[in-house]
């Protein structure tokens, strides 16, 4: 037992390095991965703990765990305490005497030193002193072997058995903090410079040939004996007294405000900034957590660790807690699996968001309609249709054939001979999202002049002839795609006989439906949807439509070649060889690669993932099979830095490949638990850049975000965007459900 302890823990730690820490990787070296054995990981997660809605409460400055794991906190306001298990916190200080705080010590005999306005206490066996000699106000505390250092503007003293006797030392006033070198000798931090006292000599350091700047907040220790001290304008690292390295935003550090750093028991350095947290591994990688996924304010004073290994860290909201656990993939499909189907999960089988009615808190969901309802439920069914056809389990098939129902009923319940809803609610549901409207004259006008293609639609939401739903129309090309490739996989992997002829008609009463309508997407008024139009009128002879016509021309050839894949009949063969020969459909779609940057937009990028198995897959002719394969795999070149599971499995489906493993599996491994989509804005960070690529139009970040922070994922939504989320939403797992049980399918996760 001990030996497979002793293995499981190898394996955690050797992990560790591959849940959040960012490095360089290629897929593309000799020997590549195509197979990843499930191993256990280090999975961290959030917990916050505010000390109360005292604004003064919350502004944590130092904190600490003594040994039976109760964590202390200095704040503007007093010092507090939270035992183990509890949520609440108390304070320590009388009435009388709470008050600005500024630094918490717990030493190795179970006494808790607290340094604060009016002096320095001394708390052990549940009783609080105040302890007599050193003069308030006590800015910092450190523990060393020969001792207790109590440091403020008044001065520094050392405790020294039952005496404190008076430490000479420089009459500095701005002491940030002090730390041991472990060898009889002191570090001191302050606003002009860091200062080493051994015996009676004290050195005094503030030159740019040492240090980054002279005004120093953090010291720490890190595993090689260098000193790390944080302060304006990065890190330094000094060696026997000598700057041996700096960490600035060209190294990882999000803000040149660092105020403090700390070693953690796996050797990382931790250093907290004005724009979250970063910690550095001894060999030299790092990893970023900010945002309010990870901290309850980005702005970081302190950080301790307790004996778990969990940190707990101090910001100006309250205590965070990043914790960890291990995983496995299998076990962090079993919990989004199950957050699913308690949360995301709606009549009649919808997959989808909920709504937070208290921002950040899944205790408030409530069921949330959204635009791209029937895309998202593709993706659902389609991830049913691979955990069924990788472990044939009977679950996986019930659920896929509940979620083709619903798409079904999308077009059954408009009442037409082949239009669907993008969604559809109760219709005892009293609120909805983009309801009906009208609009002014003045409001077309100006809507026309932004977009000569806007199409005015007033009545968004309409009842079922039934009166059980209210159903949403202005379906746009987006859910047409996420239908396809839901009904493709469906009728591959899950349907029985029986179930594929129903498919089958499904499929051809939509595409009968655009071959009528001259391929566009004619809604319940008679005209097109604003974006569904697929129409050789509009595509090859409107230059309006000039930004959608390679894109759109690949959409219909695929929409064509299932509707012939699954039924055999001639006519949609010969549409499909018609707008080919005759539309060039074809040499449009061959030009997605060379269309105008201006145009391009990531969406765009899911929508081909999409449509590409379908006309690879199904398509028997030699040379147009052999320019799809091409056509995919220059476009798996172009999408490769975006390190996107979907798009790597994808592509592995369609073209029988396995590449794209190790970045899929980070992706995977690095995904937080916690589905609320927090704002994230890494605008405010100084290690990125701010730019305008890959889509122009978009402001993005010069570095592809790791999925620990990010925004919770959208595969159609910019993976470099720069600002994102609405802490109102928690998003559904599917996006990290699909690519794990492609994965599985494909048998390179085993």
């Amino acid at each position: 037992m001990k030996d497979f302890r002793l293995t499981h823990l190898l394996v955690c730690c050797c992990l560790l390095a591959f849940s959040g820490w960012s490095c360089d990787r290629s897929d593309q070296a000799a020997g590549e991965q195509t197979v990843h054995q499930d191993l256990p990981f280090w999975q961290e997660y959030h917990e916050g703990y505010p000390i109360s809605t005292n604004p003064a409460e919350n502004q944590v400055r130092g904190i600490a765990v003594d040994q039976h794991n109760v964590v202390w906190v200095a704040t503007a306001a007093g010092v507090f305490r939270k035992k183990p298990e509890e949520r609440l916190w108390t304070g320590v200080l009388s009435p009388a005497d709470q008050g600005p705080s500024f630094d918490v010590v717990a030493d190795a005999d179970s006494v808790v030193w607290l340094g604060t306005w009016n002096g320095l206490y001394r708390f052990k066996n549940e009783r609080l002193e105040r302890v007599n000699g050193p003069k308030p106000p006590i800015s910092t505390l450190c523990l060393a072997p020969e001792g207790v250092y109590a440091l403020g503007p008044n001065g520094v003293w050392l405790k020294d058995g039952s005496d404190w006797k008076t430490v000479p030392f420089p009459n500095v006033r701005s002491i940030r903090k002090a730390l041991s070198d472990g060898r009889g000798g002191l570090w001191v931090a302050s606003d002009v410079g860091l200062y080493h006292r051994t015996g009676d000599t004290t050195a005094y350091f503030h030159e740019t040939s040492t240090l980054i700047s002279a005004y120093i907040r953090g010291l720490a220790i890190d595993s090689r004996r260098n000193l790390w001290a944080t302060g304006l304008g990065g890190v330094s690292i000094l060696a026997n007294g000598k700057l041996e390295k700096t960490l600035k935003p060209e190294n990882g550090m999000p803000s040149i405000y660092t105020y403090c750093v700390e070693r953690s028991p796996d050797r990382s350095m931790w250093v907290g900034t004005e724009n979250g947290v970063v910690r550095y591994q001894p060999d030299g990688r790092h990893s970023l957590r900010f945002s309010r996924r990870w901290l309850l304010d980005d702005k970081v004073n302190d950080i301790a660790f307790d004996a778990g290994g969990t940190a707990w860290v101090a910001t100006d909201r309250g205590v965070s807690a990043i914790r960890r656990r291990t995983m496995t993939l299998a076990r962090k499909n079993d919990y989004f699996y199950r957050v699913l189907m308690e949360r995301h999960i709606r009549a009649p089988w919808i997959a989808g968001q909920c709504k937070l009615r208290t921002p950040g808190d899944t205790t408030t969901w409530a069921p949330d309609d959204d635009d791209n309802d029937g895309e998202y439920t593709g993706n659902y069914l389609a991830m049913e249709c691979f955990r069924y056809a990788a472990t044939h389990n009977p679950d996986a098939r019930a659920k896929a054939a509940k979620a083709f129902r619903f798409l079904k009923l999308l077009q059954e319940v408009t009442g037409t001979d082949g239009f669907f809803a993008r969604t559809l609610v109760p219709a005892t549901w009293s609120g909805v999202h983009d309801g009906n409207r009208t609009f002014t004259d003045r409001q077309l006008a100006d809507e026309l002049v932004k977009e000569p293609r806007f199409k005015p639609v007033e009545v968004r939401w309409r009842k079922s002839k039934d009166g059980q739903w209210l159903w949403k129309g202005d379906t746009s090309s987006d859910e047409m795609c996420g239908h396809m490739i839901g009904y493709y996989l469906y009728y591959e992997l899950v349907a029985d006989e029986a179930e594929k002829k129903i498919v089958r008609q499904h499929v051809a009463r939509i595409v009968d439906y655009l071959m009528k309508n001259r391929y566009n997407f004619v809604d319940v008024d008679g005209k097109p949807t604003r974006w569904a139009v697929w129409s050789p009128d509009q595509l090859n002879r409107d230059p309006e439509w000039a930004p959608d016509k390679n894109q759109n021309s690949m959409e219909m050839l695929a929409f064509l070649k299932l509707a012939y894949h699954m039924t055999g009949q001639p006519k949609y063969e010969s549409e499909y060889r018609r707008l080919i020969d005759q539309e060039h459909y074809l040499d449009n779609m061959a030009n997605i690669p060379k269309q105008n940057p201006a145009w391009f937009i990531y969406f765009d990028v899911m929508l081909q993932a999409y449509v590409y198995p379908i006309l690879i897959r199904c398509e028997k002719d030699p040379k147009l099979r052999a320019f799809y394969e091409q056509h995919m795999d220059a476009w798996m070149e172009r999408r490769r830095e975006d390190r996107n599971p979907l798009v790597n499995f994808f592509y592995c489906y369609a073209r029988n490949q396995k590449t794209g493993l190790v970045a899929s599996v980070d992706f995977l491994v690095d995904t937080p638990l916690d589905l609320v989509n927090w704002v994230v804005d890494h605008t405010k960070r100084e290690d990125v850049t701010v730019t305008r690529h890959p889509v122009l139009d978009e402001l993005q970040v010069s570095e592809l975000p790791p999925a620990s922070i990010r925004t919770v994922v959208r595969w159609d939504k910019n993976p470099w965007a720069a600002i994102n989320g609405d802490p109102g939403i928690e998003r559904e797992p599917v996006f990290w459900l699909l690519p794990y049980w492609m994965g599985r399918y494909l048998k390179m996760i085993e």
